[in-house]
């Protein structure tokens, strides 16, 4: 079993620091959605403004006048076709897939350390052509300001890296500025040839410095090879295109088609024109008695246009010289920016270490600004002759890959480019693209006839195209994909939207550029993978290069010969062979050239050429180096981690072991404590409550005295909660809660919570409501008790603290799973104090007034216990919004479940109920407790028989016939328990309801032995409306209540006079000063006046009780408002 680690504190400041956006501009990763904040114009033109380059002028030129018009102009339309064709499926999927060239590659057939081939030969371009378009532009500068061309090699290439530094941005920015001028430069000399007539006979009729008459197959060819050189720069298209914006709407699919057809393959358009234009201009360079050998040099050309069209030397030596310069540096951007990328791709997979886009952005001139010195420009022809070959090779199997492979379900219809889920190598791309690169140099040597030496560029390009799918179809597709996304798709963060945080760099990435880290056991971001050397492909260990090899061999060849190539000796021999015949190639090389008078500058072209590959291999063993320390220093402080937590242990474990038993002795002690504390309280807080509702209610109550019995009640109420939230604090602590099932009747649930807290958000002034929304049930499953706490706890914080404005309970109900959602217009809570409301006793406003700041402790601790998840969003002064998420599973209704009694209106009054009179036993030690069940009951109309011990309630049982118990459990003698089991052995008593009834908290956790002996328990103190609906439950009757607007409705009764505004205006003044005598005496004389509605007089004495004077001048408003 693996166990998973986690990372240490360098890493995560190394990968954090080469993680930086600004810099890397999503170097090695997924180019993020945020990151994609331009227009699509914006993208199309920075893209576009990469084809400025005068290369091009200088391939049509070269092209032109080595093999003539014709056949010049048939490999310009030949090249062009195949850069549009090829550059289209490459630039869509590049564009809606958010990746670069590179990790395009990876997942279109070449693997994860297959690409790095690829990398290194789009690297090869980039440096290759920086060094053509800066040689360019040193020739300028040495035509326009004499500036030595070894001078302008360093100027040319140096004053590039300022503008690439900070990557898109600043690229997007400086191609938009100087997009308009070199447009204006580029047409300017064009105009003005058209405008004075200039004739293009000369061009046409043009048939090279050789003479020959016609275009051949071998002239096109050869010429259409260095063209194809080209077919690398939609490389660096799509490194721009990948910050495309993702359309949403169909005018935005339309800019983004236009965008990307414009920028991917309509660059091919541009670059056939441009290739065009340079064929023209060298005529015209030749015909104007520029030597040969500097007529294809693009300086030349555009200074030999303006002078025939300009009468002044130096303005069109100027507009020449601000032409070129501007040209080169649009696209010597460009070629730097994708080499930092290519060689970040290339160096980062071998070695896992990455020092930063921009120390490759560096390297990347430097090894251009080396070719200029060796004269690249002069061996222009035969370079991207070369070159051209490898390239075709790569993009014919690329292409291949996206418009046949995938269609064809050969490859996965996707880009996957993360390194957990690719294969090391791919043989469809590797495969395709080696062979054809082969055949296409012995094509090109000579062998295999002049015709196949001349197409040797397409032999190629459709040796990789064909070879592609056939090898994806021979091989199932299989070394794709080594390990399926969805084993590694990160959860779901519905706190920041569509992001996930990686667990090295902790940074938050699109879910495309995250997957699932089994060595580190949670996220892990694309660029943080790539660059981990510690967990040796743990998720994927089948798709390591090693282990391919291993298999194939073992596959191919018999078990002793595999076992031998794999021997030590072998690896050997295998390591020291390669770079022998490398350097001996290279002494064949000097050995050919030996007779040569150039000999010396073939040893510096060698000298250089080794040069640029030992730094690649030097920089690679270098970062190698560095990232084996940085795994086995990981190692060490991981191992030494280890050891210390398991010496902590051996030390915690007997600490622990003795802190854990004083602790359970301790919390016992202090439960059993809390227990008998609490029954010693309830037991008088029930005769208090009790009576105090009892008289509550009472109309022959004085109004001057109702306002003190509604304090004792309230007062009950609160103490009742609070001891009632102590206990289960306790209860939570020792896990001895105990969660029960009860069938809910839940919109009457609903409408009881809307009953309790109408009245008090009235008083304040509140908007207060309850939303439903889904297929709510009528009935639900569920623990009755702690549904109603937490939604009572979370809506009575928000009345508290709320002044002014709403609060509402809203509940969505969907698939089972309740969202109870409490929103109100509060105080708020600053984001520091989030974590504080959930610790017990902590009040963080005083704006609330009083409160044991358990209630939210209390919540989130019975939301957990009962599979929940509560969360807060709050802003302060707006307002907070607690969220709940439960399952709450919908039952249906059984046929005899009491419904009527349930529905019982809050503030109604009983005055009967239908059918026979009952009688009711109660027994009980505690007189109060009897006396207390007497008064509530007997007025109803039931026939109370109250007993003080269990003896004399089995000695009366002969005298009468009781419908229903109520027995008190904790009685001296014979108690609660033993008097329920009496009654059951007899016959007559079996199915006649008791109601168990106790001040004991744990009383509640019932044997199982004993759950046939009760149907409903009740704990003191409990409110007389409660139980006298329970108990018309289990007897099945019917209650009648009083309507409170009978008696004025009733022929006869005297109406209610509406209150005189001034009584009201003087009622407001008195209010305003603070004068709670007179207030008091006023509303006594509007209640015996009967000059106010009930609820209203309430609400009012309600306030002055709490000396709430603001609250009660608000109110009297409302009232002359109503009254008006």
């Amino acid at each position: 079993m693996h166990v998973p680690f986690s990372a240490t504190g360098g890493r995560r400041s190394y990968n954090r620091w080469v993680a930086n956006e600004t810099m890397e501009d999503f170097t090695l990763r997924f180019t993020a959605r945020r990151a994609r904040r331009w227009s699509h114009a914006r993208v199309a033109n920075t893209a576009l403004g990469s084809i400025s380059f005068l290369a091009l002028e200088a391939i049509g030129g070269a092209i032109t006048l080595t093999y003539g018009f014709d056949a010049a102009i048939i490999a310009i339309m030949l090249v062009g076709a195949v850069l549009f064709l090829t550059g289209l499926p490459i630039s869509y999927y590049a564009a809606r897939y958010g990746v670069d060239i590179d990790l395009l590659t990876r997942g279109a057939g070449f693997g994860y350390i297959g690409s790095t081939v690829t990398s290194l030969i789009y690297a090869s371009f980039t440096f290759i052509f920086f060094a053509l378009e800066a040689a360019i532009l040193a020739l300028a500068l040495e035509l326009c300001f004499g500036i030595p061309v070894t001078l302008g090699y360093i100027l040319s290439a140096l004053v590039v890296i300022p503008l690439v530094v900070n990557g898109f941005s600043k690229i997007s920015a400086f191609q938009t500025w100087t997009q308009p001028f070199w447009v204006v430069l580029h047409l300017m000399p064009f105009v003005l040839l058209a405008w004075a007539g200039t004739d293009l006979s000369g061009w046409t009729g043009y048939e090279g410095v050789d003479g020959k008459d016609g275009a051949t197959i071998l002239m096109i060819g050869a010429a259409s090879g260095v063209a194809l050189s080209l077919i690398a720069q939609i490389g660096e298209q799509v490194d721009f295109l990948r910050f495309l914006p993702e359309p949403k709407t169909a005018a935005e699919r339309r800019r983004w088609w236009a965008a990307l057809l414009a920028a991917g393959p309509g660059w091919s358009v541009l670059g056939v024109t441009k290739m065009l234009a340079g064929s023209f201009l060298v005529t015209l360079a030749v015909g104007a008695a520029v030597p040969p050998k500097d007529a294809t040099d693009p300086t030349r050309m555009y200074h030999t246009a303006f002078e025939q069209v300009l009468s002044s030397p130096g303005l069109a030596l100027a507009l020449t010289g601000g032409f070129v310069i501007l040209s080169q540096l649009k696209i010597n951007v460009t070629n730097a920016y994708a080499g930092s990328i290519a060689w970040s791709n290339f160096f980062s997979r071998l070695t896992h270490s990455h020092p930063g886009r921009v120390v490759w952005l560096v390297f990347n001139v430097a090894i251009a600004l080396m070719l200029m010195e060796l004269g690249v420009f002069g061996a222009l022809e035969h370079i991207l002759g070369l070159y051209s070959h490898v390239a075709l090779a790569w993009i014919g199997a690329l292409t291949a890959d996206l418009v046949i492979n995938k269609p064809l379900g050969l490859s996965p219809r996707g880009i996957e480019f993360r390194r957990a889920h690719l294969y090391d190598v791919n043989p469809v791309g590797i495969g395709a693209m080696g062979g054809a690169v082969i055949l296409s140099f012995v094509a090109h040597s000579g062998i295999m006839g002049e015709v196949a030496q001349a197409l040797s560029a397409f032999i190629a390009l459709a040796t990789a195209f064909v070879m592609a799918p056939v090898i994806a179809r021979a091989t199932g597709g299989q070394f794709y994909i080594a390990r399926p996304a969805a084993e590694a798709a990160p959860a779901a963060d519905t706190g920041r939207s569509a992001t996930c945080a990686c667990s090295i760099c902790e940074y938050r990435f699109d879910p495309e550029d995250m997957t699932h880290c089994p060595f580190y056991a949670g996220p892990i971001c694309s660029l943080c993978c790539t660059l981990d050397s510690s967990c040796r492909d743990s998720c994927k260990p089948h798709g390591r290069f090693d282990a391919m090899v291993v298999r194939t061999l073992h596959a191919a060849l018999p078990g002793p010969l595999a076992r031998a190539l794999m021997s030590r000796l072998s690896v050997f021999l295998i390591g020291t062979t390669i770079p022998a015949a490398i350097f001996g190639g290279l002494l064949l090389l000097i050995r050919a050239h030996a007779d040569s008078p150039d000999l010396d500058a073939v040893l510096t072209v060698i000298f250089c050429t080794a040069l640029v590959v030992i730094g690649v291999i030097a920089w690679t063993l270098i970062l190698a180096i560095e990232s084996q320390h940085k795994a086995r220093d990981e190692a060490d402080l991981q191992t030494q981690r280890l050891v210390r937590e398991i010496r902590a242990h051996d030390r915690t474990d007997a600490a622990l072991q003795r802190a854990k038993e004083k602790a359970e002795a301790a919390n016992l002690a202090k439960t059993r404590y809390m227990a008998g504390i609490s029954h010693e309280l309830r037991t008088p807080l029930n005769a208090i409550y009790g009576f105090a509702q009892v008289l509550e209610n009472d109309p022959a109550l004085p109004a001057g005295r109702r306002d003190a019995v509604r304090t004792i009640r309230r007062g009950s109420e609160h103490l009742a909660g609070l001891i009632e939230n102590l206990l289960d604090i306790s209860k939570i602590e020792a896990g001895r809660l105990d969660i029960y099932r009860d069938r809910i009747n839940l919109p009457i649930l609903l409408r009881h919570v809307t009953e309790i807290f109408e009245a008090p958000a009235r008083e304040k002034g509140l908007d207060f409501g309850i939303r439903t929304s889904g297929n709510l049930p009528e009935w639900i499953d569920f623990d009755e008790k702690r549904l109603r706490q937490i939604i009572i706890n979370l809506l009575s914080n928000a009345i508290r603290y709320t002044e002014k404005g709403s609060v509402s309970l809203n509940l969505h109900y969907r698939n089972e799973v309740a969202v109870i959602e409490v929103c109100d217009t509060g105080i708020g809570i600053a984001a520091d104090q989030l974590d504080r409301i959930w610790k017990p006793f902590e009040r963080l406003s005083a704006k609330g007034g009083s409160g044991t700041g358990l209630g939210l402790t209390i919540t989130r601790l019975l939301v957990d216990i009962l599979g929940g998840e509560i969360t807060v969003e709050s802003t302060p002064g707006e307002g907070t919004t607690f969220r709940v998420r439960l399952m709450l599973p919908s039952v249906m209704p059984e046929a005899d479940q009491p419904r009527a009694a349930s529905a019982a209106p809050e503030r109604l009054k009983a005055r009967g109920y239908l059918g026979p009179r009952k009688t009711i036993m109660a027994v009980d030690d505690d007189l109060d407790h009897l006396r207390l069940l007497d008064t509530a009951l007997k007025p109803i109309g039931f026939l109370v028989q109250t007993v003080p011990d269990a003896e004399t309630a089995l000695d009366i049982l002969d005298d009468c016939a009781p419908d229903l118990f109520v027995l008190d459990i904790d009685m001296p003698g014979m108690d609660g328990w033993q008097l329920a089991r009496r009654l059951r052995d007899r016959p007559e008593y079996r199915s006649t309801p008791i109601v168990m009834v106790t001040g004991h908290a744990l009383e509640a956790r019932m044997p199982v032995d004993r759950e046939g002996l009760y149907d409903a328990f009740v704990v003191k103190p409990y409110s007389l409306r409660d139980v006298l609906v329970r108990l018309a439950d289990l007897m099945k009757i019917e209650l009648v209540f009083e309507d409170p607007f009978a008696a004025e409705a009733a022929p006869g009764a005297r109406p209610r006079p509406p209150a005189r505004p001034e009584v009201l205006t003087r009622l407001k003044s008195l209010a305003g000063i603070g004068h709670a005598a007179g207030v008091r005496r006023e509303l006594d004389a509007l209640e015996e006046a009967r000059a106010l509605e009930p609820d209203a007089l309430a609400r009012l004495r309600d306030r002055l009780a709490e000396f709430d004077m603001a609250g009660l001048q608000r109110l009297v408003e409302e009232m002359t408002r109503d009254a008006a």
